[in-house]
């Protein structure tokens, strides 16, 4: 303390720097929503061009997932397989290197690419919160074509903001597809007894350009290039597709050549009106605020170069609710601190101790936001929260400290400054045993893996470093503050007891006394405290993480399957008018064919996102139901579920959307989807679950064109001839491009549309056989329409269905208690040979519970420990260990009592209060064993327990008001940590008596009576 108080003016001037660097720090770190967590999923999607999913899975998927599961460390992988088309879900084990996995799983499908059929395409990706974007926008307009619109966001706006810092990419969705389409006449065609394979040769040989050598002429070198480029679209038309002694034709001659658009399956609208959807993505470590700022401010700009009838507005900027979140935290903490130092105010009476104990909180926490910069750290909802829930400990150190340099002041002997000097020397070793108790509750936590540990850890890893430094700044600055601005008055003023104290400390004294005479009630007295805790833990409700208010949420869709484009359209018209007619609904936007996540999609399937109103409004989970609600009442041919954006974030991230999935397992497709459907119609019925699927996805609807190989003979062609031209006349031929500014513009060949409308017209396709006849498609093949086929689902190389299900106004660990017990659990319910597991986030649920109930011994043996070790007796660190573990059930009351979930956020507020209690266990035993002198027997109980009395109150009262705001839950985002701190304060609330009443009587029944024992 001697070397401290030579060194005052350097460690003043250290701990001021550090304030001024974390204020610094504080505009230098990037913020995002979450921490940045690379998910150990590598999702990759396969297009194998049209065949059947059965085939599909034969020749492609299973050939995929065998060469992926040999990678070192896969942990499962999950494949849904549809018509040409496969996804494939590949988790590794959590830690793993991310960009390695990657490039293991590109490598490995990449090595037998050429054994898959021909014209096979895969892509890969890594799975992260930034696959969402960050901010999103629409262009509409009342008199621009989607062409036009598509042409500004994709080739003016999207490099514009790719030079964002921190973006990743700029991604549009929707607008039409600019190119030039040749319409030829079947009948001209027919005259001249050409096919379209020599219309779409006739047209990409007109329209070349290539070099075909060099020449020196004249020292110069010259590169030759042929070039018969089409200039625009009447040129098109002089394309020469004959030339004979007769003279030439054109394909002006028998084509009709126009403008157009490519053939599209989806569609996106925004606020009801046909749109292009254009959204930023960030890079792993972008600052998401800073990025939406840098957005906007290039949209204002280039506002006036773009035309006057173009709108742009945001359907979703995630800064809006990252700001806001940041917000509620420092007011949260502003609060906190404010309330604090009212408590110690009330207490100590004297401004000037108020002040010294108050200024720990920014001192802590600049220097925690400057830790952060050089951890490459961010400031999102985990970190900023950590600092909210740490202001109350890093309180409780400076009260501590700041008390009993008061104590001594008034009553030690020697100077003032020795009297300080002695104090510290006196709580350095109570303070840093309870700091370290505190402290080695986040060690487990830094081997928490899966969701948990990927979010929480970054909170730990906070409130770890803002309470270590709080301990440095307790036990080193607060005693130079102290010896600079506190005099001997100040003590003495603070020392002189009240009536009501004197009252309260003869009633602790009595009580205290005939508790000590009767020990053994204490064992007594335990059992009540355990069995209330029983109880409320079984009638806490369960979920998994927070949900909070993020002022928007997705509603996903699907159409009956084989529902055309135009049928959806007209179905979500409906849609759309009651999101409209909701007062709360600020903009959305629709995708169809398309979603928000990528992943598998048809014609009959997308999303919307519907960003609300800011507050004051109805919460969010009434309008979604209402929502819900009202679309299943009015539009029957829609299944749709809801679910907030960070829901199905976590949900995409995990390959787990739903909160309930109950897998089935079965080779047998045909019991499988028996299984199935009898489960969805059981679950429906259960009270809280809506929106239950089946998870037999029908692909849509085929037209099986087989082909009589022996007809096709007889008429002189192939079966692959067939194909050709059927291709050819039902999706054309796209066979050469023109450029066209920036762009390239193809030019497909195709028949006229009343020539392949309907399935009538196409058995009269006419074909041409070499020798030159026509003869119809119906006589060589039979046209059959088919129902779709289901997609098929597989799981670590089993079949599978996942049933799934959404709550509403219902936990879920009640809710999947019930659905096993009173459905799945039902003798012969499910048929022979299907068995089930059940996934979603429930899973997940029990995998973080799983995680943090090892954390919680982890921390409880960690603490056992270190009592251990600074005490080395079994009787005292039992004692003092007894605390926290009696507090832990008075956790579940207080859930219970204010109705909150038991989460993993509430589960690492009842780990932290094992820490906690023990650090005000400590000071007691502490004062216990060093107290007044020549006190023996029981008296010394009851003068160590009036002693701490008053810094315990202080700490405790000064750390409920400072987690207060965060209990109530005030401002958008604190809904995340909401549960924590009710935790937190629940155990807070017992703490006090719980070590000056039954701390006593537990260290008089198993004798610690003797200090030098001790």
């Amino acid at each position: 303390m001697n070397w401290i108080q030579q060194h005052a003016r350097s460690i003043i001037f250290l701990i001021a720097t550090l304030v001024v660097a974390g204020i610094v720090s504080t505009f230098n770190l990037p913020v995002a929503l979450f921490p940045q967590v690379d998910f150990p999923r590598i999702r990759v999607n396969v297009d194998s061009g049209d065949r059947p999913a059965e085939q599909m899975l034969i020749e492609v998927t299973y050939k995929l997932e065998d060469a992926v599961r040999a990678l070192p460390g896969i942990q499962g992988i999950r494949s849904t397989t549809s018509r040409g088309s496969a996804e494939l879900s590949v988790n590794f084990a959590w830690g793993t290197d991310t960009v390695s996995a990657l490039l293991q799983v590109q490598s490995a499908i990449n090595n037998i690419l050429p054994t898959l059929p021909t014209g096979t395409t895969f892509n890969a990706q890594r799975m992260s919160p930034t696959v969402f974007p960050v901010i999103g926008f629409s262009l509409t307009s009342p008199t621009r074509s989607l062409t036009e619109l598509r042409d500004i966001a994709y080739y003016q706006l999207r490099p514009l903001l790719s030079t964002v810092t921190g973006t990743a990419s700029v991604a549009v969705q929707g607008g039409d597809i600019e190119e030039f389409r040749v319409t030829v006449d079947p009948a001209k065609l027919q005259a001249l007894n050409l096919t379209l394979g020599d219309i779409a040769k006739a047209v990409s040989a007109a329209n070349v350009l290539v070099a075909v050598g060099r020449i020196e002429d004249h020292d110069k070198l010259y590169l030759s290039v042929s070039d018969t480029r089409f200039a625009d679209l009447n040129q098109i038309a002089t394309a020469v597709v004959r030339a004979g002694p007769n003279g030439v034709v054109l394909l002006g001659d028998l084509a009709k050549i126009e403008r157009s658009t490519q053939p599209q399956w989806i569609a996106v609208t925004a606020d009801g009106k046909k749109a292009v959807l254009f959204q930023v993505y960030q890079q792993p470590n972008g600052n998401t605020v800073q990025i939406s700022t840098d957005v906007k401010a290039l949209l204002a700009q280039e506002k006036a170069r773009l035309p006057a009838d173009v709108q742009i507005k945001s359907w979703y900027d995630q800064s809006e609710l990252i700001m806001s979140s940041e917000n509620s935290t420092r007011d949260a903490v502003l609060v906190g601190v404010g309330l604090a130092a009212v408590i110690l105010f009330l207490f100590l009476r004297n401004w000037k101790i108020t002040l010294i104990a108050t200024l720990a909180v920014p001192a802590a926490l600049g220097a925690t936001m400057v830790l952060l910069n050089v951890l490459h750290m961010s400031l999102n909802i985990m970190t900023l929260g950590g600092m909210a829930a740490a202001v109350g400990l890093i309180i409780d150190d400076a009260i501590v400290v700041v008390e009993h340099i008061m104590r001594r002041l008034g009553s030690g002997q020697g100077t003032e400054r020795e009297r300080i000097l002695q104090a510290s020397r006196e709580v350095a070793g109570p303070l840093t045993g309870s700091s370290a108790a505190t402290i080695v509750i986040f060690l487990p936590l830094a081997f928490l893996s899966g969701v948990t540990g990927a979010f929480f850890k970054a909170l730990s890893l906070t409130m770890a470093s803002s309470l270590l430094i709080s301990y440095l700044i307790a036990l080193m600055v607060l005693p130079i503050l102290a010896s600079r601005l506190l005099k001997r008055g100040d003590a003495e003023r603070l020392e002189k007891v009240g009536g009501l104290m004197e009252r309260i400390h003869r009633g602790y004294s009595r009580c205290v006394h005939w508790l000590l005479r009767h020990a053994w009630l204490v064992v007594l007295g335990i059992v009540p405290i355990l069995a209330l805790g029983y109880f409320a833990s079984k009638q806490v409700q369960s979920g998994f993480m927070p949900l909070m208010d993020e002022g928007g949420f997705i509603l996903d869709y699907r159409s009956a399957p084989g529902t055309s484009l135009a049928e959806t359209n007209r179905l979500l018209g409906q849609v759309e008018k009651i999101i409209q007619s909701i007062p709360e609904v600020d903009t959305y936007s629709r995708r169809t064919g398309t979603g928000l996540g990528g992943g598998l999609s048809e014609a009959n399937s997308g999303d919307f996102f519907i960003r609300l109103k800011p507050p004051p409004r109805r919460v969010i989970d009434e309008v979604m139901n209402e929502v819900r609600n009202r679309v299943q009442e009015t539009v029957p041919g829609l299944q749709i579920e809801t679910a907030q954006l960070m829901e199905d974030l976590i949900g995409d991230l995990t390959s787990v959307p739903q909160p309930i999935e109950i897998k089935l397992f079965c080779e047998n497709q045909t019991i499988l989807e028996q299984a199935a459907k009898k489960v969805q119609l059981a679950i429906e019925k259960v009270n809280g679950v809506v929106g239950v699927k089946s998870g037999i996805v029908l692909a849509g609807d085929a037209l099986q064109i087989e082909i009589d190989r022996v007809q096709a003979a007889l008429e002189g062609v192939d079966p692959d001839a067939i194909t050709t031209a059927l291709n050819a006349a039902l999706s054309g031929s796209v066979t050469t491009s023109i450029q066209q500014g920036p762009k390239l513009v193809g030019v497909r060949v195709w028949l006229p549309k009343d020539t392949r409308a309907n399935i009538d017209v196409i058995g009269d396709l006419r074909l041409r056989a070499p020798d030159g006849h026509l003869f119809p498609l119906k006589r060589v093949a039979q046209l059959i329409p088919a129902i779709g086929q289901p997609e098929i689902a597989r799981e670590n190389l089993k079949r599978m269905v996942g049933v799934t299900g959404r709550l509403s106004g219902r936990d879920l660990g009640s809710t999947v208690a019930e659905i096993q017990s009173t459905v799945l659990a039902k003798p012969g319910f499910l048929p022979a040979g299907v068995t089930y597991q059940l996934g979603g986030l429930y899973q997940q649920q029990q995998i973080a519970f799983r995680g943090l109930t090892v954390v919680l011994l982890a921390a409880v043996v960690l603490v056992f420990l270190l009592l251990l070790f600074l005490y080395e007796s079994f009787k005292v660190a039992f004692a003092l260990l007894a605390m926290p573990l009696l507090a832990v059930p008075c956790v579940y009351v207080g859930l219970w009592l204010t109705g909150t979930e038991f989460n993993i956020t509430s589960n690492m507020g009842m780990t932290m209060i094992v820490g906690i209690v023990t650090e005000v266990a400590i000071f007691y035993f502490s004062e216990f064993r060093d107290g007044t002198e020549g006190e023996e027997g029981d008296n010394r109980y009851v003068s160590a327990g009036i002693n701490r009395m008053r810094p315990i109150a202080m700490t405790t009262f000064a750390a409920i008001l400072a987690l207060a705001p965060l209990a109530f839950g005030i401002g958008q985002g604190s809904a995340m940590l909401q549960p924590l701190a009710i935790a937190i304060i629940s155990g807070l609330i017992v703490q006090m008596p719980l070590v000056l009443i039954v701390l006593p009587g537990l260290l008089r029944l198993l004798r610690v009576g003797n200090p030098k024992a001790a």
